[in-house]
């Protein structure tokens, strides 16, 4: 098997060839505390895992909302208040999750457009979602995840007139090129980042091959990062950040740190790709610098 070996003017594919964007995935909807004691919950503490993660490196945070059970909320005081706790304490670039399976389309809206944080995720397909247990040769959960284009549209057409960046979230290749109607319509336009999440069950296997494949299909001009899902999130961020791209970590998709201990927090994790950009000579952009690279407006 062949690995192709890039240019690195070219694969940076409008990422900054020295200054990589670390995002840290604070919440996520499904992971909880009887997995991993150190998820955050409130408002607070998950504005005290996005400070600590700003001062590991990350420039970004991806936030879903919880109540103080765990349960995911889509409520807009709840959003507000993450919002307001989180500038509190630091100028990180803040991203809102619109991502649900049954929750409706407005309510997913509403707190994006009234908070109006400076990024918002925008899944780009439908698909089956799934995690399956090798060892009890079962299926720990098995879902569909349904983004019809329909929604998509008003998704974005929302974020545009709130002033929110759409994050595009693709879980295979095909959801790249769900993008192509959207430019086409002029909906879609910079600014804006593309995701490339790699190992979900009924997504792309995370594998490099298919990384640099994806990669392949994007725009010239768009940031990217690459998420991978577990264990298998170690050897992409290494191997998105040698091609010049950007990356995820967080405890929403992975528990475990380089050594396969599991992290304490968010922070480490962050800390982990931090040290891993180093290696590859690529100094972590600061929220600054990272909303200059997407070409975010100044934080609000």
């Amino acid at each position: 098997m062949t690995i192709e070996l890039y240019d690195r003017q070219e694969s940076t594919k409008g990422n900054h060839p020295a200054k990589p964007i670390i995002s840290a995935a604070l919440t996520g909807a499904l992971t909880t505390r009887d997995q991993c004691e150190a998820i955050p919950y409130t408002p607070e503490e998950i504005a005290e895992d996005a400070a600590a993660a700003r001062e590991a490196g990350a420039a970004v945070a991806h936030i879903h909302a919880r109540t103080e059970n765990g349960a995911p909320t889509f409520s807009t005081e709840t959003y507000q208040e993450i919002s307001d706790e989180v500038r509190e304490r630091t100028d990180i670039i803040i991203n809102f999750s619109t991502g649900a399976l049954d929750e409706p389309l407005e309510n997913r809206l509403e707190y994006v457009q009234a908070v109006q944080p400076e990024i918002a995720a925008l899944n780009m397909g439908s698909m089956n979602y799934a995690k399956y247990s090798n060892s009890r040769e079962e299926f720990v959960f098995d879902m569909v995840f349904e983004n019809p284009f329909s929604e998509i549209h008003d998704l974005v057409s929302g974020m545009n007139e709130a002033g929110v960046a759409p994050e595009l979230e693709c879980f295979d290749t095909g959801h790249i090129n769900n993008a192509t109607p959207l430019f086409e319509e002029g909906v879609l336009s910079p600014p804006y980042t593309v995701s490339l999440i790699m190992g979900v069950l009924g997504g792309i296997p995370a594998t490099v091959e298919n990384l640099a494949h994806q990669v392949r299909q994007l725009p010239d001009d768009a940031p990217w990062q690459v998420i991978g899902i577990s264990r298998d999130q170690w050897p992409l961020v290494s191997a998105a950040l040698a091609m010049g791209g950007n990356v995820r970590v967080g405890l929403e998709d992975n528990f475990y740190l380089p050594n396969g201990e599991m992290a304490d927090g968010n922070a480490e994790l962050v800390e982990a790709a931090a040290d891993l950009a180093r290696g590859v000579g690529r100094e972590p952009a600061t929220p600054d610098e990272a909303r200059e690279i997407i070409g975010l407006e100044d934080g609000r």
